[in-house]
């Protein structure tokens, strides 16, 4: 692949210091009054219990200055249970340095951590075989091979990596054997069966050409608000995302061609979602690029896609620009039975709510949600829909952090180091800003975000990863609220259940949920569906499409349980 010297520009956004300043006030008056005025929700939706969860790996991404753009975009987690014993465990994904990249200093590591089962986790890395030292990106997990396992699959700047799981923590490298090395600066990666084949096949969202021996040098395109800072992506070279297919046996094929995903241009790939947004059996794919167009790749069924972002609404901002799309994640916000889709955006511009109206199309809400002010002078990146307060509406949580440490010498209205955002669902198409913990969380450049219930209370817990520090755990303490969630099994599917949609109801409440990993930024959350009840303690009945096609239908009980679902055979 032929390398450049490489110059960019700085993602900007045409806004004012005078809009900014009137912006930050607004804000700055938001959360002087909201414990005041709203003094249960107040008390946070989390607690911050990272120093006690024995989750001691920092974050290494380059130099604190971050002068050049590799350095700023690593940082995926991943929620999983790799030995099968229903608790989850975690995954780190570790970065590097130049010192590492030309061999002058020992690389950093990647971090796996068994759950003990009482809030605490062990370090057990060494001894399942999974601490690849190359520059970490991001992680997706699923059960490639169908034997029973969850497998790890790490995407680097430089040849990705994949872990089959053999059971008893023991995992096998095969990633040049499989055929999913790679060579680009991969970013986010999916697991999704697009041909409904029974085995799940990937998705590799990639970046950019980045070469250390011929880095960017200072340029008046290199600027951000006149201050210099580090190059990019704009003016550097794009690279094409990629499409596996999966053979069998932990063997992949590249369709990117045949498939139609080749024939997009090549963008500045971060986030990727496998979802069934237009309800027909099939998943279709949502990448999230960064200042380019955003992707909307529609499953025709017979194995290949069609582009289809534009026409959907969802290429670009509700004004027509290009975005520095980050994060994104699937969920069906209104409960009307279709998933919705919400992405992050740079700072200076808003993070993005689309509702999906049917049809194939999506209308920008943002603004009406209430999600447009509140992010503006956020830099985002991770984002989950997730029923934090379990009252059957999903709620919205984002990890938020600056590439830029150069703005904390400057008062553009905004920080290097941020709180993360929680925006609680209010119900009529309405989000409202809520502390995400009742502690005062520490401020971080924080990017990966992974939801899940690692301890089994039937409340959502976040996994959020920080630049140049250790994740944050925080677990979920909701004030009230029935719950369920179901852990699904593939048969005739794939072991991990990944596309089955399923839909559960509770008196006057229908709830629809997928089951993917995916999405977010860089990051895995949950295979387990989880399903907020508010006061309803009775279920009616659980419907289950699996992705071979096949409708189950189960009678209701009893909520506040975790039920495990396998797929009925023929």
């Amino acid at each position: 692949m032929p390398r450049r010297r490489l110059h960019a520009t700085v993602r900007t956004k045409a806004t004012s210091l005078r809009k900014a300043s009137r912006r930050k006030v607004v804000l700055g008056l938001v959360a002087t009054v909201w414990p005041a005025v709203c003094p249960q929700e107040a008390r946070g939706q989390f607690e911050d219990v990272s120093a006690t969860s024995g989750l001691t790996a920092k974050l290494v991404s380059g130099s604190a200055g971050k002068p050049y753009i590799l350095e700023s975009m690593a940082g995926g987690v991943a929620f999983l249970d790799y030995d099968g014993d229903g608790w989850l465990d975690v995954y780190l994904v570790n970065g590097g340095t130049l010192e590492s990249l030309a061999g002058r200093e020992p690389a950093p590591s990647n971090h796996l951590y068994r759950n003990n089962r009482d809030g605490t986790f062990t370090d057990v890395t060494n001894a399942c075989g999974v601490g690849d030292s190359g520059w970490g990106m991001g992680v997706a997990v699923a059960d490639v091979d169908n034997n029973g396992f969850e497998d790890l699959y790490v995407t680097n700047y430089g040849p990705n990596r994949l872990f089959l799981n053999q059971g008893g923590c023991k995992f096998e490298e095969r990633s040049r054997e499989s055929g999913v090395d790679g060579e680009e600066w991969s970013s986010s990666a999916a697991f999704g069966d697009y041909d409904s084949d029974g085995d799940v096949d990937l998705y590799v969202a990639n970046y950019l050409e980045f070469d250390p021996r011929d880095l960017p040098q200072d340029s008046l395109l290199c600027r951000y608000r006149g201050i210099r800072v580090q190059c990019g992506p704009r003016g550097m070279v794009p690279t094409a995302d990629r499409l596996y297919e999966n053979l069998g046996e932990g063997r992949f094929r590249d369709v990117s061609g045949p498939s139609g995903i080749g024939s997009a241009p090549d963008s500045y790939g971060l986030g990727v979602a496998w979802a069934d947004f237009d309800d027909d059996g099939d998943p279709d794919a949502y990448v999230a690029n960064d200042s380019t167009a955003n992707f909307l790749f529609r499953n025709n069924g017979d194995g290949t896609f069609s582009e289809e972002s534009l026409l959907a609404g969802v290429a670009l901002s509700v004004d027509g620009k290009e975005q520095a799309g980050m994060g994104v994640d699937f969920g069906d916000y209104d409960n009307d039975g279709r998933l919705d889709l919400a992405v992050t955006n740079f700072s200076e511009d808003y993070n993005s709510l689309y509702r999906n109206e049917g049809n194939a199309l999506f209308r920008d809400v943002s603004e009406m949600a209430g999600l447009a002010e509140p992010t503006w002078l956020k830099l985002s990146w991770g984002v989950r829909f997730a029923d934090f307060d379990r009252d059957g509406r999903l709620d919205l949580v984002v990890a938020d952090g600056h590439v830029y440490p150069e703005v904390d010498r400057h008062d553009f209205g905004m920080g290097y180091r941020q709180h993360n955002s929680a925006f609680r669902n209010l119900g009529g198409g309405r989000f409202s800003a809520t502390p995400l913990s009742a502690s005062s969380e520490q401020a971080h450049s924080s990017r990966g975000l992974a939801s899940g219930d690692f301890d089994n209370d039937g409340a959502i817990d976040l996994l959020i990863a920080n630049l140049d520090a250790p994740p944050t755990l925080l677990r979920g303490v909701p004030h009230g609220g029935h719950w369920l969630l179901l852990q699904l099994r593939g048969t005739e599917s794939n072991r991990s259940a990944i596309g089955a949609r399923v839909t559960v109801a509770a008196g006057d409440l229908v709830l629809v949920r997928e089951v993917r990993g995916d999405g977010s930024y860089q990051s895995h959350s949950d295979l387990r569906l989880h399903f907020g009840l508010g006061q309803r303690g009775h279920l009616d009945s659980i419907e289950i499409r699996w992705p071979a096609g096949t409708r189950q239908v189960l009678a209701g009980g009893p909520a506040d349980r975790i039920i495990e679902i396998e797929e009925p055979r023929p």
